[in-house]
């Protein structure tokens, strides 16, 4: 019999080794989430994933599970704050998405749109960042890019290439590329890499393919991206086949 812990009055399941973020996916509990990927470890950059842990605020992916745990998630107070960690990132960024190729597939909307954020509620600082077209079937749209390290990690982890790397400190941090000239043509980048699946909002994108799936048929057009997180959620199945810590749940 797993151990469990409470989250917002509920019984979660867990193994051991796994955090609170992994155990609420994996029994059907969304809790929202920007930078955390279920095939890297978690590091807690975004804190989109805040919540109270014995009325103590934490990032879930990187807080282990325990048993006897009181967890709270989907609390306004949380929420609200949530929401204006959203509003800052569209804000700081030059995120316009009726004209993005990544609309309906993209992270950062979709939680605005789950989070209901309805305004940025900040002054928006249009910040001058380049595009890099050097590479014949890769683009690079700089404007968009939050710092999740995603594609940083899985070019390293996964591909093996350190094709991206972070630059600078607090406002000037930003996403570079690897090479001593700084353009993606000069690195061995692949179409097919792990770098270039995990962006979530419209930085690195594969050229000539934009729009083959219309705006309204994506992803995120389809269902929330509460109910997609869970489906993508890594479970233990029983001898059947069935999940065996999800019981009732969609």
């Amino acid at each position: 019999m797993n151990e469990t812990f409470q989250l917002d009055g509920s019984a979660v399941p867990f193994e051991p080794g796994q955090t609170v973020m992994q155990a609420a996916l994996a029994a059907g509990r969304y809790i929202p989430h920007l930078c955390y990927h279920p095939e890297f470890k978690p590091h807690g950059s975004c804190k989109l994933c805040t919540v109270k842990v014995n009325g103590r605020t934490v990032a879930s992916c990187t807080m282990p599970a325990e048993g006897g745990l009181d967890v709270e998630s989907e609390i306004e107070e949380l929420n609200a704050l949530r929401r204006s960690l959203v509003q800052m990132l569209f804000a700081e960024g030059n995120h316009f998405c009726p004209s993005c190729e990544k609309s309906g597939n993209c992270v950062l909307q979709a939680l605005g749109y789950d989070l209901e954020v309805h305004a940025t509620g900040f002054r928006h600082l249009y910040p001058d960042r380049p595009l890099d077209a050097s590479h014949p079937d890769i683009l690079l749209d700089f404007n968009r890019c939050i710092l999740c390290e995603l594609c940083v990690r899985a070019s390293s982890e996964v591909d093996g290439k350190n094709v991206f790397a972070l630059s600078g400190r607090g406002i000037t941090k930003h996403l570079i590329v690897n090479a001593e000239s700084g353009k993606l043509s000069d690195t061995n980048i692949a179409l097919t890499d792990k770098a270039m699946q995990v962006c979530p909002v419209g930085v690195i994108l594969p050229k000539r393919v934009g729009f083959s799936v219309s705006i309204g048929e994506r992803r995120y057009d389809q269902r929330p991206i509460s109910a997609q997180a869970l489906d993508d959620a890594p479970r233990q199945t029983d001898a059947s086949g069935n999940c065996a810590a999800c019981e009732g749940t969609p």
